[in-house]
């Protein structure tokens, strides 16, 4: 019995499991219905002998790396269509009206049978797979068909399959691809070391999207009232171990500095946990209205999709999740040039593993840490200046991987 075959028994076992899952699991549910709607949608709005290209992300981080090539690919080729495909419902169901792509979709379940479907349906010029996505059935009949695959913003650790003695079918698999655009030197050793050729080292293509930031309009007419020319630190993104040093220093500090915090979770309950902690003066950006905010020392963002611009105003920046959950984007503060704190767990997150080598991001393990850290910067703005001109020095230091994968691009197409 050949890997291959054995993969696809599994596939479709796991895909009856979801299926019975999704019975009792929200989440799951929309992972399994939004599968079954791909094709009738991949029918009714991809017209026939379209030209078309494809790109595959995860979710909404590989998203973000993905969209620089996608929106170069719509300016250079806007005869074409793109179809951008998630495999996760918390990217899909953000995503999905995006007009960034002509049609997005869930990706179907890896099987023999929807692989071939699906390329069937949408019949590339070329696929684009972001930063991990490896799908053995479909990379099996992309090459089978002739059809340019590249990987983009990936980036490889020797604890992957692909570089385990075990792990020869996957390494098969990611063996598929007509080029590799990685993120450092390292992963094109570890490519190098299984004999993969045809790397390019481009970096994240993500730099190049928030390098963009700085030029739009990022002025928030609350904030300009909220901050009041004075120092501001701003929280976003942050869970519950965040808050619990977040709110110890903002509650204790004697410093003159207004706070902004932007939690991950924003249901009523959790803020209304973090505004009865709160002893300073606090206010809601969901009442705001047209109270004198500069009276006021902390403001709670209780809604999405302001975070990057909030970012703008911050002369300090905490970005959340490095406690347990995972951390959350540091680029977005990192564009602005302002120090950025995390919590120890950072490993995996290269750019965040970069900046603390640099010395541009720094990382806490307790709340003493955290309020001596944030003390020394408050009390020092030189050394604020300092420490935020090495994020922003690097991110543009890192730019242009877009445009390099695109001059590859524009050789196949």
């Amino acid at each position: 019995m050949s890997l291959r075959f054995l993969y696809n028994i599994l596939i479709n076992i796991a895909w009856l499991g979801l299926k019975v899952i999704a019975l009792f699991n929200a989440k799951i549910k929309l992972f399994v219905q939004g599968r079954q709607k791909a094709f009738p949608l991949l029918k009714e709005q991809l017209p026939l002998n379209s030209k078309t290209v494809w790109m595959h992300v995860a979710s909404l981080g590989e998203f973000e790396q993905g969209l620089p090539i996608l929106e170069r690919l719509r300016s250079k080729y806007p005869e074409h269509k793109l179809v951008l495909s998630f495999f996760s419902p918390s990217g899909y169901e953000v995503k999905k009206n995006s007009s960034v792509a002509d049609l997005v979709v869930y990706l179907p379940m890896d099987s023999n049978y929807k692989a071939k479907r699906f390329l069937n349906l949408v019949n590339p010029e070329l696929a684009i797979f972001v930063k991990y996505e490896v799908w053995p059935n479909y990379l099996y009949h992309l090459k089978k068909r002739g059809i340019p695959t590249i990987l983009v913003s990936a980036i490889f650790s020797s604890r992957q399959i692909y570089f385990k003695p075990y792990g020869g079918f996957m390494r098969k698999s990611l063996g598929k691809f007509d080029h590799y655009f990685v993120q450092d030197e390292n992963s094109k050793k570890l490519l190098e070391s299984i004999r993969f050729t045809n790397i390019s080292i481009s970096g994240d293509t993500r730099l190049d999207r928030v390098s963009k930031i700085l030029e739009r309009n990022n002025q928030l007419e609350f904030m300009d009232r909220f901050k009041n020319n004075q120092l501001c630190m701003v929280a976003g993104s942050t869970w519950l171990e965040d808050e619990e040093i977040l709110i110890n220093y903002i509650n204790n500090s004697k410093e003159k500095v207004k706070f902004v915090i932007a939690p991950h979770e924003i249901k009523p309950a959790h803020i209304e946990k973090i505004t009865s902690a709160l002893q300073k003066r606090t206010v809601l950006y969901s009442t705001i209205g047209n109270q004198n905010l500069k009276e006021f020392d902390v403001l709670v963002v209780d809604t999405i999709g302001l975070l990057t611009k909030i970012y703008s105003y911050a002369n300090i920046a905490y970005v959340g999740g490095g406690f347990a959950t995972g951390l959350h984007n540091t680029m977005e503060p990192a564009v602005f040039g302002i120090p950025i704190i995390i919590g120890p767990q950072f490993e995996g997150f290269k750019e965040a593993e970069d900046l603390v080598n640099e010395g541009g991001i720094l990382p806490i393990s307790s709340k003493d840490s955290f309020d001596n850290l944030v003390d020394d910067l408050l009390n020092n703005p030189i050394s604020i200046k300092n420490i935020g001109a090495i994020n922003s020095n690097y991110i543009n230091s890192n730019r242009g991987a877009a445009d390099l994968i695109m001059k590859h691009i524009s050789k196949i197409m």
